[in-house]
């Protein structure tokens, strides 16, 4: 059984590398994709991982698979698809380490995942099943994302969820609102970012708007809040766990590594979502707190995530 299975994007991040001797801007080639990246962080954790997506059969889509199975992700459920290209997502740094995306996503083998490509016994065989929304911008990936999230309800996995905005492959928020929120009944376990807060619930209020995704089913919600660290909620309440201050060399997986780090500590306590108490969820975030500090002090997503010892130090 894997510990958790991830449907979604794979795709290379070319990240802003400086300039060349005549000036020109540089881009470095990481692997990334939002679910690919939980999942690396979850293996670099000692969990077992699985993924199931499509990518180019091309230079990137070999590269994107190799680097999967090079961290021990299975990927029988990693489609490469001759007729599309794989996605490309260009990210430039500003001077605090912020990002901004420009998408070669026209279409992009990750939006063409198809219902009958899914490998439905991965999913079956998962304690925990995670998506993103970036699956649910366009068809035929949207109505397979929809599909994978009835067999895993099914077949009783822990659903998580991280809807990871990303406003340049929406049509416009109110699209964006609709689709994103529409999976939320799903869900036993959300994380969402301060900006998330009202396209998922209508309020920007990161307490108000864990309070209405807990009345909507979720168990567990998580909202991160950058530098602060992150508000988490379950029934008994609320409460912000502080993050670990640390100079950010590259933010790009942050919220991605904190996930990672939130699911392997919720699967290590071996509880059920609504067993989860307060306490249990601000332990999770703290132990997510480390891991996203010590990955924000690397460059990319994928090759920043931390091993367990190293996460352990930061803990100590």
């Amino acid at each position: 059984m894997f510990s958790v299975t991830a449907l979604g994007e794979l795709l290379i991040d070319f990240t802003d590398a400086g300039t060349s001797p005549s000036g020109q801007k540089l881009f470095e080639r990481n692997p990334g994709g939002a679910p690919a990246n939980v999942l690396v962080a979850l293996e670099r954790l000692g969990c077992s991982t699985a993924f199931i997506g499509k990518v180019g059969q091309d230079m990137h889509g070999d590269f994107l698979r190799a680097t999967l199975l090079a961290n021990d992700i299975n990927c029988d459920g990693l489609i490469s698809d001759p007729d599309t290209f794989t996605t490309l997502a260009f990210v430039a740094l500003d001077a605090n380490g912020e990002r901004k995306f420009s998408f070669a996503r026209k279409p992009g083998a990750d939006t063409q995942l198809r219902t009958a490509e899914l490998r439905e016994d991965i999913i079956s065989n998962s304690q925990v099943f995670h998506v993103g929304s970036l699956s649910l911008t366009n068809e035929p990936a949207r109505s397979a994302t929809i599909a994978a999230l009835k067999v895993a309800k099914v077949a009783g996995c822990v659903m998580s969820y991280d809807p990871n905005y990303r406003d340049s492959l929406w049509s416009g928020p109110v699209e964006a609102a609709q689709q994103m929120q529409s999976i939320v009944s799903y869900m036993d376990l959300i994380k969402i970012s301060g900006e998330e807060c009202a396209l998922l619930t209508g309020d920007t209020d990161p307490e108000a708007a864990a309070k209405a995704l807990l009345a909507q089913g979720a168990k567990v919600v998580c909202v991160t809040l950058d530098a602060e660290g992150a508000l988490v909620a379950t029934n008994e309440g609320c409460a912000t766990v502080p993050s670990f201050r640390v100079e950010a060399v590259d933010t790009t997986g942050a919220g991605d590594s904190f996930w990672g780090g939130f699911l392997c500590a919720f699967l290590d306590s071996k509880k059920k979502p609504e067993e989860v108490t307060l306490e249990d969820a601000k332990y999770f975030a703290r132990f997510g707190n480390a891991v996203a500090s010590l990955c924000v002090r690397k460059r990319g997503a994928i090759p920043a995530m931390p091993t367990l010892a190293e996460v352990e130090k930061v803990l100590a």
